[in-house]
């Protein structure tokens, strides 16, 4: 993640409940200083908020007392999160920045991708190669047992085998 700059007057607030609202939001926080601005984004598909918000106060000495008071805090029945907010990531480019054409970072981009790809293909051949090591190494041990069963039948005597060898030799002689 890029390191953003924090925004020292504005907090984040995280964990709110669905029964909370802007101006509820502004009435918890109120008592610690004036508050400049209370946003709390809403999911385009249920128009409900997403169980977040932003508290942007005047001053930042009103700030960290709002954080130190209401991190851990219980509002409608929630434990809320409070920290510093990151700053608003506004589209355009890698930066971020809405002076910045989205196109500008294309060349990095592009160059991302085909890291990407390169990579995919080691790991492709990489593994290929592992699998292939792997079914040699299955076959000589396979190998190597089936040498060992036809070591055993060879290396075992069977006594009744050899009496009837002798008694055909000495038949035979």
């Amino acid at each position: 993640m890029m390191n953003q700059p924090v925004q020292k007057n504005t907090l984040y607030v995280g964990g709110l409940a669905e029964d909370v609202n802007e101006s509820i939001l502004h009435a918890a926080f109120i008592p610690f200083g004036d508050i400049k601005d209370v946003k709390t984004p809403l999911d385009q598909a249920t128009q409900k908020h997403r169980s977040f918000g932003f508290v942007t106060f005047l001053e930042k000495e009103d700030a960290v007392a709002a954080m130190d008071n209401m991190d851990g805090a219980e509002l409608y029945g929630r434990v809320l999160t409070v920290n510093y907010a990151l700053p608003e990531k506004i589209k355009g480019g890698e930066q971020g920045w809405a002076a910045q054409p989205l196109w500008a970072d294309a060349d990095t981009w592009f160059e991302r991708q085909q890291q990407e790809e390169e990579m995919q293909r080691i790991q492709a051949e990489n593994k290929a190669a592992m699998e292939e090591a792997e079914e040699l190494h299955r076959k000589k041990m396979a190998q190597e047992r089936e040498g060992e069963k036809e070591e055993e039948t060879e290396s075992r005597v069977d006594p009744m085998a050899m009496a009837e060898a002798e008694v055909l030799k000495v038949g035979a002689d």
